[in-house]
């Protein structure tokens, strides 16, 4: 290298430098190839601080994606095909920039769907915000943007069902007997009639039921199969404990499920 002349010695100060010299073309005059600095060439992030500040009229969040990249990515052929009505995912939804680019390519034609996620205490007044005023319009004077029309649901996580291995009394029994019937059937939920608490309802020849109170321990025995009227060719029970040996449980047809342990963790 030093006989090239590619290499450089330098000292200032008693302190030594070393720089290398590059060449567009080597000593057999091939073109020196290197790393492009990106795949693309716009649209740029200043671009996504712009859209924020035209819809919200100033600048409320950092470095938000432009709209017009996700545009470009959404824009992909998939399987040979346009997708103009598929279900995208934004699993950090931040201040909302792929339900804008999508609102913005349904209204060039499609049926295209988003599910954004976000845990920022912002995902109402920011993301959410951001989408209702996309559909609607934003913008005053010569900024004005029409809305691109469509709607959405926003829902907020309630308390968790499970806190460790015990089930959460703050979620309310109402809401546990919903989710078990959901996990047993993929079924909505109808609130049986209150005289029978602990049925949950019968599907596919089955009843179900979630004989739980959050004050005492609710054990399975014969006394608790003489209260049920609702006949069925089977039965789920869920229970604190139970009293009924396996064989006698076969017989009669009926699967203990134990609370918590064999409720089903989404």
């Amino acid at each position: 290298m030093q006989s090239n002349n590619e290499v450089v010695f330098n000292e200032n100060k008693g302190k030594w430098s070393v720089r290398f010299k590059q060449y567009l073309k080597d000593a057999n005059g091939v073109i020196r190839l290197g790393k492009p600095i990106s795949i693309l060439t716009g649209p740029y992030n200043q671009d996504g601080t712009k859209e924020i500040e035209t819809i919200f009229g100033e600048k409320i969040f950092n470095n938000p994606k432009p709209k017009e990249l996700v545009k470009y990515l959404l824009s992909f052929v998939f399987d040979g095909a346009e997708d103009t009505d598929g279900i995208y995912l934004d699993s950090f939804a931040g201040s909302g920039t792929t339900a804008h680019a999508i609102l913005d390519l349904n209204k060039a034609g499609g049926n295209r769907k988003f599910i954004l996620i976000e845990m920022g205490d912002y995902a109402d007044s920011i993301t959410a915000e951001r989408v209702k005023r996309v559909i609607k319009g934003y913008g005053e004077d010569k900024k004005t943007v029409p809305g691109t029309g469509g709607n959405f649901s926003y829902y907020e996580l309630g308390e968790p069902l499970m806190i460790g291995d015990n089930l959460n009394e703050a979620v309310g029994t109402n809401k546990i007997r919903e989710y078990i019937w959901f996990t047993e059937t993929k079924e909505n939920f109808q609130n049986p009639n209150a005289d029978k608490p602990y049925y949950l309802g019968s599907t596919a020849q089955t009843g179900y039921y979630f004989f739980y109170e959050p004050n005492r321990a609710c054990v399975l025995d014969y006394k608790f199969l003489s209260t049920i009227t609702v006949k069925a060719g089977n039965y789920v029970i869920y229970a604190d404990r139970c009293a009924i040996n396996a064989d006698d449980l076969q017989k009669l047809k009926v699967i203990f499920k134990k609370i918590p342990r064999d409720i089903t963790k989404l």
